[in-house]
């Protein structure tokens, strides 16, 4: 079975995918890591982040084995991937890794922006998870505060909102529910109410199923 959740940075899409993977006993991939990997790779190398030709190179060339890289989780990794995630080349590259990862069994998790639409359409259960962008600038900046990085409120809603609208608008494979999606809206709940949504989403989709 594949689980396809997508949405925006800070909608909680990233916990919620990892907690459903644990609760079903499924692998879990956070595709994002993917493309911050391939900007990570890219800046040390020196070069460009809208060198398209050499991102794609750098996402050809990536080692999943060093996706617990704890820089892939700061802000201005989360911001690169933005960048380099807009080129049709580098997305292609990465493509048939998370669809390799996606088949397998008893099942898996994927989390993203485009999984339910591009990488896996024919994906079992979708779900994409928002909030507004007022509360999901609340968690990140908190989260952050919590890891001592210097940030401001004020920076972490403005670097939100440049990466929704870079998201929403590449010409390849951009961010948007899928036609089957069931939408789940987590700017009123905590982490512990959006799980028990997300698992009730998952019932319902796989009694109509079967």
């Amino acid at each position: 079975m594949i689980i396809a959740i997508d949405g925006p940075a800070a909608s909680g899409k990233g916990t919620l995918a990892r907690l459903i993977a644990e609760h079903l006993g499924y692998a879990c991939l956070d595709t994002g890591l993917l493309y911050r990997a391939v900007a990570r790779d890219v800046l040390a190398r020196g070069q460009s982040l809208e060198d398209e030709e050499f991102a794609a190179q750098a996402a050809r060339m990536i080692d999943t084995a060093t996706l617990d890289d704890p820089e892939l989780r700061s802000p201005g990794a989360g911001d690169a991937a933005s960048v380099v995630a807009k080129f049709p080349a580098v997305r292609q590259a990465l493509l048939a890794l998370q669809r390799a990862f996606a088949d397998q069994s008893p099942g898996a998790v994927l989390d993203g922006r485009d999984i339910g639409t591009v990488v896996c359409p024919d994906a079992d259960i979708k779900i994409f998870v928002t909030a507004d962008l007022a509360v999901r600038a609340q968690r990140r900046f908190e989260e952050l505060r919590r890891r001592g990085d210097p940030v401001t409120l004020e920076a972490v809603t403005e670097i939100l909102r440049l990466r929704d609208e870079r998201d929403q608008s590449r010409a390849d494979a951009p961010m948007r529910a899928a036609s089957d999606a069931d939408l789940l809206d987590t700017t009123e709940m905590d982490i512990e109410a959006a799980f028990d949504a997300a698992v009730g989403l998952i019932k319902r989709r796989i009694a109509r199923l079967g």
